[in-house]
């Protein structure tokens, strides 16, 4: 998943003095797919809070497909809590943008309309508020990252002592937060009689829909117990599984997609050719024809949930720590090395044994086409990109998986060499003694432990196992310290190459 944009702008625009927007749509190349439909008919029933590349390349464009069949009560409006880049970008060219889908085979764009406007929740929190309490918005979503929440990843519960959280219960019509927003839009809901909207989390968080509803009811029950119990019983909170690989887009990538419009995009999206989305069927103010889109309604997402994080989303870390440290920019390069294509084959075939998937679920496909998937050339998907945060993506990601496999009585080598990969690269300094832009909500503690243990494996991995955010109470568990100091060691010893190399041989 992608974070929303943290570099400006390009300074001028490519493609000459055309801009891609409503008035410039029929001079597009023939070859580009556009809306259609007439965007002026429709009307929005979506707010999105955290419109970064993830959901322009993956939500928008189920909702763009969506709107081409009708009706036209479901469009878009993105908002983004912090950052203005995306609306200053998207805003003069009408929120239209391009998907630049790539593969070994070439390239397709199409250019998608179902964004319909733009806020920007820190520059006037009272107007995106007041869009989320109208009647007429009757689904919430959100892809505001991991770190958006406001939560402690090991336990799933809101951390009450979290910066955002202490300023928004002192000021609950200004929020920071996402649970902020919500929790007074939907206070304004119920003081105005309006149904609440639909909480629609598709963030990579365990038991996502569930766990957005524990932040959230716990959040407004801080306010109000009154109002707790009334999101508690009346707001409906699905599970989702979200799954398209998405990299940061870059200068190249803009000057590529302009170049090929024949006019400028100032913040297209580059992405795979597969997604998919998974969505359990509970919405409390109805929902948009899903099905006709390709979503797969379910009654339990759990086991697909499970499946991605443990399948897709943890080997994409372990290859992302370790392919850094092994100084590889990209996914894609880290793969060409049969060492690690090796590793992220092991970590999937040990977390596959963790899995109780239904009838028909071939997991052996699942995971020859992540590994093709990962490999995709032309997708610059950068490890130093997928590295970040990692406090907030161990849990479901590597540790529920070591927990259940020693439950299981197996080894936990692989996945331990995983988190090891982790530790080395949060000190900030890579094999060639080169400083790591570590990007993470706890960088500063992580430093801290990191300058005081050194690089020493059997003070620096004890200390991290301790940060109890991370770790909880696997981190006293001897089995896992023992693990993961022996692997931390060895990769000082040998470096992230010769570390895979003598632990997994290629295949």
């Amino acid at each position: 998943m992608s974070s929303e944009p943290r570099k400006p702008l390009l300074s001028a625009p490519i493609g000459g003095n055309l801009r891609l927007s409503n008035p410039t749509l029929d001079r597009l190349p023939a070859n580009v797919r556009r809306p259609r439909y007439d965007r002026s008919a429709v009307r929005p029933g979506i707010i999105h809070l955290g419109v970064g590349a993830f959901h322009r390349a993956h939500q928008a464009v189920v909702l763009d497909d969506l709107l081409s069949a009708g009706p036209a009560d479901w469009g878009i409006v993105g908002a983004s809590l912090r950052n203005s880049a995306t609306r200053d970008a998207l805003v003069p060219q009408d929120c239209l943008y391009a998907v630049a889908v790539r593969s070994g085979a070439g390239t397709e764009i199409r250019v998608i309309g179902s964004i319909l406007g733009m806020e920007v929740g820190n520059e006037d929190p009272g107007r995106l508020i007041a869009r989320m309490a109208d009647a007429a918005t009757r689904i919430v979503s959100l892809t505001v990252t991991e770190k958006g929440y406001c939560h402690t990843p090991q336990t799933g519960e809101l951390d009450e002592r979290h910066p955002d959280i202490v300023h928004d219960l002192d000021n609950p019509h200004a929020p920071r937060s996402a649970a902020g927003f919500l929790v007074e839009a939907l206070a304004r809901r119920k003081q105005s009689g309006a149904p609440p909207f639909t909480v629609l989390c598709c963030d990579n968080l365990s038991a996502n829909g569930r766990t957005v509803q524990r932040i959230v009811t716990r959040f407004a029950t801080l306010r109000s117990k009154d109002l707790g119990k009334w999101i508690e019983h009346e707001v409906a909170f699905p599970c989702t599984m979200v799954d398209r690989i998405v990299p940061e887009t870059t200068d190249a990538d803009r000057a590529a997609v302009s170049s090929a419009l024949g006019m400028s995009d100032a913040w297209p999206v580059i992405t795979e050719p597969f997604t998919q989305w998974i969505v359990e069927d509970r919405f409390a103010a109805g929902r948009p024809d899903f099905a006709a889109a390709g979503v797969k309604l379910v009654s339990d997402v759990t086991p697909f949930e499970h499946m991605k994080l443990r399948l897709l989303n943890a080997s994409h870390s372990a290859l992302a720590y370790l392919g850094y440290l092994a100084g590889y920019e990209t996914i894609a390069a880290t793969m060409a090395d049969p060492h690690f294509s090796a590793f992220a084959a092991r970590v999937m075939e040990e977390a596959a044994v963790t899995l109780r998937m239904p009838d028909g679920t071939d997991l052996a496909a699942y995971q020859a086409s992540l590994l093709t998937r990962f490999a995709n050339p032309a997708l610059h998907h950068r490890t130093w990109q997928i590295a970040m945060d990692g406090s907030q993506k161990l849990p479901q990601r590597l540790l529920g998986t070591m927990q259940d496999r020693l439950r299981l009585g197996l080894s936990i080598d692989t996945h331990a060499l995983a988190v090891a990969g982790w530790m080395r690269y949060v000190t900030a300094r890579d094999e060639q003694g080169r400083d790591i832009d570590v990007r993470d909500p706890i960088a500063a503690k992580l430093a801290t432990i990191a300058r005081e243990a050194g690089p020493l494996a059997d003070r620096l991995a004890p200390a991290l196992l301790a940060v109890e955010p991370v770790f909880g109470a696997l981190g006293a568990d001897p089995r896992i310290a023992s693990a993961v100091t022996g692997a931390l060691g060895h990769l000082y010893r040998h470096g992230a190459r010769r570390a895979l190399a003598s632990q997994i041989p290629p295949t």
